[in-house]
């Protein structure tokens, strides 16, 4: 495993990769509501990215080992989709839906920022509000142990705990990843694991956190799109995401905007 570590060059174009990624979310939140298409946000996202950002969308024909090329600008995954939802112009919004709308931006530098977010429409179920509440506590839980001298196992213990001691499962079938000129390196950032145990932290790693969190089993199924994944027993299924660098002291989140929610109070009383 090769972790490279960024400079302070390259930490620079990755704060500005990442905000524009955030910002992009910023811009796509008033336009998530009932009655609108998945493939409607897709466009409006991939506009944005290109006309106003002069941004390229990293997930277009994007084609990892083993997959057929990704069709579209973004990720949006409803309901019992785990991650990787591709738009559609037939799935429409409805009230009382949650969506994950994942996004990655290639800056002119040639930088990627990759960030996600949760998204409520209209009026939520207890359980879907809980658990997109829970999962943005998980992925925060995570990112709090992240300073130099830690180790990968202190991220991935503290998700798994928050989310089993409040009876819900994390997927481990995918994770967070190193992040630069590259849009997937390493490491692989599990969202469970044994603290002290993996690789330890050095200042100038980049990565992403990004726990996917069920309210019931964390069994999957992959559709027959090749990108689609499913909750197995059809629960709903949340996820956020943050780009972050391990600093001297601590951690940056670089995935931050005007308009991100607002943080945990056991990181606001931290900060």
């Amino acid at each position: 495993m090769t972790v490279t570590i960024k400079n302070e060059t390259d930490i620079a174009h990755m704060r500005i990769a990442c905000r524009l990624a955030s910002e992009l979310l910023d811009y796509i939140t008033p336009h998530v509501v009932a009655g609108v298409s998945t493939g409607e946000l897709d466009r409006l996202c991939h506009n944005y990215m290109v006309d106003v950002q002069k941004t390229v969308p990293a997930t277009l024909g994007y084609q990892p080992p083993g997959y057929p090329p990704y069709p579209k600008s973004c990720c949006i995954s409803v309901n019992d989709v785990i991650c990787h939802g591709v738009p559609s112009d037939e799935k429409i919004l409805k009230n009382g839906d949650i969506a994950n709308i994942d996004v990655t931006v290639i800056t002119p530098a040639g930088y990627f920022g990759d960030t996600s977010r949760m998204f409520i429409v209209g009026e939520p179920s207890i359980m879907a509000k809980r658990l997109c509440a829970i999962t943005y506590e998980c992925m925060w839980k995570g990112i709090a142990q992240i300073k130099e001298g830690a180790t990968l196992g202190d991220i991935g213990a503290a998700i798994a705990e928050h989310a089993h001691k409040n009876s819900m499962s994390v997927v481990r079938e995918y994770c967070g990843h190193g992040i630069g000129q590259v849009f997937h390196e390493d490491p692989q950032v599990l969202h469970y694991g044994i603290r002290g145990q993996g690789m330890v932290l050095k200042a100038g790693m980049i990565f992403t956190v990004e726990p996917m969190i069920n309210a019931g089993k964390r069994d999957l199924r992959t559709m027959n799109d090749g990108w689609t994944v499913k909750t197995k027993d059809r629960s709903l299924s949340a996820q956020w995401e943050h780009t972050v660098l391990v600093t001297p002291t601590g951690y940056e989140v670089l995935t931050l905007s005007a308009g991100y929610p607002a943080l945990p109070d056991f990181i606001a009383a931290s900060a």
